[in-house]
């Protein structure tokens, strides 16, 4: 097997522990304050990285337009849409959030349309429906299982996926280096949640199980697992190949959740699932088909 598909499937196994992690977190420690220690964790992390790789010194071209530009979109992109998902969490099962999150690259197909003046072809109208029936499968029956409000919860993650969406496209459209990106994306985040939170919510303690759950989010899903899946794009061959294992995400944090929080993998959520992936795959091959005759 390439080296390439290895940090692929090495991080999309990361990517997978996220909803069950945050999850088993949340269950003793409020939203926000999980959400700015696991936050300062990943930015500190990845200020070490961009030191040791020399990157840290592309900080001196950014102007003050462009440090307003990467804390904007970090804002939008990981502090709004992290702040959403962790809600939804709470009120859904682990399994029914990370299923309605997955609706963000049919967002972005959305916002590409509306933003960037994309062409909105039949095939990404058929995707779009595909994705959204599996939002009413999964909402069909959600009160059985999950722990809080099913409405809010879903809406509460429809609206991240959208957040995150908007941010792809934004994000794309910039041309600023990543890593240092990111690291201004996640101290964003971490500001923007210790202010709220400390005026909304009453912080606890941690002890060590808790501390390693947040080392884990911090340094190995929102920091290592990126610079992984960056590795594997940019010495990926066949890009697109490398970019669809990431919609085993989903599939396997279903697996994850049965593991670590006893969930049950109900039919219902599968074939939700199956629906929303389906539809993203739909739109990604029939992308792909299109590049490959025009070359």
């Amino acid at each position: 097997m390439k080296k390439n598909y290895i940090f692929a499937i090495t991080t999309v196994f990361m990517w997978s522990t996220l909803a069950a992690v945050v999850k088993l977190l949340l269950s003793d420690i409020p939203n926000l304050q999980a959400l700015a220690i696991s936050s300062y964790i990943s930015s500190g992390f990845l200020l070490i990285v961009n030191i040791c790789t020399g990157k840290i010194n592309m900080m001196k071209s950014l102007r003050v337009k462009d440090i307003g530009i990467i804390c904007g979109l970090g804002f939008i992109g990981l502090f709004v849409y992290s702040a959403l998902y962790y809600y939804g969490l709470l009120q859904l099962t682990s399994q029914e959030a990370c299923i309605v999150n997955y609706l963000w690259p049919i967002m972005l197909v959305i916002f590409s349309c509306i933003i960037l003046k994309e062409k909105l072809t039949a095939m990404k109208a058929v995707a779009m429906v595909c994705s959204f029936v599996g939002i009413v499968v999964l909402s069909m029956g959600s009160g059985d299982n999950s722990v809080g409000n099913v409405t809010l919860g879903i809406v509460s993650c429809i609206i991240a996926a959208a957040c995150y969406g908007l941010f792809s496209v934004f994000n794309k459209k910039c041309n600023y280096d990543q890593s240092i990106s990111m690291m201004i994306f996640w101290l964003v985040t971490a500001v923007c949640s210790t202010i709220l939170g400390l005026v909304t919510e009453e912080w606890v303690s941690l002890d060590g199980k808790q501390w390693l759950g947040m080392l884990w989010l911090g340094i190995v899903v929102d920091a290592i697992a990126y610079l992984l899946w960056a590795i594997a794009l940019n010495g990926a061959g066949n890009t697109a190949k490398i970019a669809n294992i990431a919609y085993l995400t989903p599939f396997l944090s279903l697996v994850v959740s049965a593991l670590l929080l006893k969930e049950k993998i109900t039919l219902r959520a599968l074939i939700a699932l199956v629906f929303i992936i389906g539809g993203i795959l739909l739109q990604s091959l029939y992308d792909q088909r299109r590049k490959d005759k025009v070359k």
